[in-house]
């Protein structure tokens, strides 16, 4: 079995280099001489390092993984460069529709069109192909229309750890 010193620098390189959250599950099975819990052990560690250090980034756990974050005092920087690189933006739209899929998922294209009064067939595919919504099925009405709802990636887009952290409706009402 590896110490926790040996097993710092190696969950810091996985969690670095994977391209999505990695998995505890994960990064056990790619450490095979480390349990989950000398594993979180490293994690915890390393977020306390970076906070004594007073690094630009941290850990955080998101859509059942770790993944490094910067720290939200950078974000004007980053959205600089961001800006730059030309990263696109979702319209109003699209915000609106993917709010109204994350929110009443599973959902029908008729009752989001419903909602939103305006067709949503392209905004969909739109979100489909940013990977943010995903058909998770089948309605049993007639026909059998596609449900809709969300991905993974959505929970890494908006930095959210599961679908149940977006703000409760009571939260977003203004004062």
């Amino acid at each position: 079995m590896k110490s926790i010193e040996e097993i710092k620098p190696i969950v810091e390189s996985l969690i670095f280099a994977a391209e999505e959250p990695i998995s505890l599950r994960k990064l056990t099975d790619i450490i095979e001489d480390a349990n989950s819990d000398l594993i979180q052990e490293a994690v915890a560690q390393l977020k306390n390092d970076y906070n004594v250090h007073g690094s630009s980034f941290q850990i955080e756990e998101i859509a059942g993984g770790y993944q490094f974050f910067t720290k939200p005092e950078y974000y004007e920087w980053i959205a600089k460069l961001r800006k730059k690189s030309g990263e696109t933006k979702l319209s109003q739209a699209a915000l609106e529709t993917l709010a109204i899929i994350a929110y009443k998922q599973p959902i029908l294209r008729a009752n989001l069109e419903s909602i939103r009064g305006v067709q949503s067939g392209q905004i969909i595919r739109l979100l489909m192909d940013k990977d943010l919504v995903k058909v998770v099925g089948r309605d049993e009405s007639l026909g059998h229309p596609l449900l809709y709802g969300t991905t993974k990636k959505f929970l890494e887009y908006f930095g959210l750890k599961d679908i149940k952290d977006l703000p409760q409706v009571e939260e977003l009402e203004a004062p």
